[in-house]
């Protein structure tokens, strides 16, 4: 078993196989080759070590464009500058660096569709912070064109929303509509190796009942990987954040719901602890005694005078979630969210609209 989830589709459960719309049929798979996990060649540092592979031949030639400036230094915006407006040479090695990440994630992909769990995948969506950028959506393309090329049925598309939105809206989805009925609001949580990000989704259910009107109303991000912290200073600053957004809900005088969904990484027990996959988190969230959901209610037990409820899953389940509404004629998706690591998904839809 990849993952210890829980079966129940009745109330929310933390980490469930089955959600509301869909089964979730695997996340956070751990694919490996001779050279260890195979989606860490297709994460945001894999990416930049093929940018400053590329620059070496123009480096020792004293023709590089982004001169001394150290690739950790550089944004995806400035590979976008070269590339439209820089000469042949720089905006070859933009390109060089887009292709070979490129055919590095079309194998990365290959092996995911070779494993039981994704077969017959029909859909990828691709987030994750490296999404949100015109490079995201070059290497997307390409990745789709040279997938295609092999006769392998399967479109990668990228994901709608902002990313950082995503991973919160997603969190929506986590529970079934008549816990969301007659509110306006809901609390989202978004938790990374790097930053932890707490906001309000509006639903916008009169506009839509699938969700898909949905968006984030505000939010609140943190690095926490910038902060000499720990667990329970990390827990504290989260809570904190989270009622901010509740005194905000109420001075907009919404009808915020007393639940709180939260996205994290890793592999999520059913009493809310985390099996593996945290790692990268402030102190050790691993740990069996520690549960994120029971300490987010115990801060705050009630919201608008309601019991808190509140539910968890995988970070790249919650940002997956997010495009359901666009999925509704697939039976079978997934996710790949590129950032610190490669986050994975795959999906079946409970419920399949086909076009008539």
């Amino acid at each position: 078993m990849d993952k210890p989830i829980s079966s129940r589709s009745d109330l929310p459960t933390h980490g469930a196989a089955v959600l509301p719309s869909v089964t979730v049929d695997s996340y956070n798979i751990e694919i490996r080759d001779g050279d260890g996990f195979i989606g860490d060649k297709a994460s945001k540092s894999a990416f930049w070590e093929i940018v400053e592979k590329w620059r070496k031949p123009l480096k020792d030639a004293g023709e590089d464009p982004f001169g001394n400036k150290s690739t950790d230094k550089l944004k995806k915006d400035d590979l976008v500058a070269e590339l439209e407006e820089g000469d042949p040479e720089a905006a070859g090695l933009v390109q060089s660096a887009v292709e070979e990440f490129s055919q590095q994630f079309a194998k990365i992909i290959r092996r995911f569709l070779q494993t039981q769990e994704w077969r017959d995948t029909e859909a990828i969506v691709v987030g994750g912070g490296f999404s949100g950028s015109r490079i995201g959506e070059l290497v997307a393309g390409r990745t789709g064109l040279l997938l295609k090329a092999e006769n392998i049925a399967v479109d990668i598309e990228m994901i709608h929303n902002d990313p950082d939105d995503a991973g919160l809206i997603g969190a929506a989805h986590l529970l079934p509509a008549w816990m969301l009925k007659g509110h306006d609001t809901m609390l989202a949580v978004d938790i990374g190796g790097t930053n932890i990000r707490a906001g309000t989704v509006q639903l916008n259910l009169k506009k839509s009942s699938d969700l898909m009107k949905s968006k984030v109303a505000g939010s609140e991000i943190w690095c926490h990987a910038d902060a000499e912290t720990n667990r329970t200073e990390a827990v504290a600053h989260l809570v904190k954040m989270l009622e901010g957004q509740i005194r905000w809900n109420e001075k907009e005088k919404f009808a915020l719901a007393p639940v709180i969904g939260i996205g994290c990484p890793g592999i999520i027990r059913e009493d809310g602890s985390i099996d593996r996959g945290g790692q990268n988190l402030p102190g050790n969230w691993e740990a069996r005694g520690f549960h994120l959901p029971s300490a987010i209610k115990a801060a705050i037990p009630e919201i608008g005078g309601s019991e808190t409820m509140v539910v968890m899953h995988n970070d790249a389940v919650v940002q997956g979630l997010s495009e359901l509404p666009r999925m509704q004629d697939r039976q079978r998706w997934a996710v790949l969210t590129i950032g610190t690591g490669l986050g994975n998904a795959r999906f079946t839809n409970r419920d399949v609209k086909k076009d008539s």
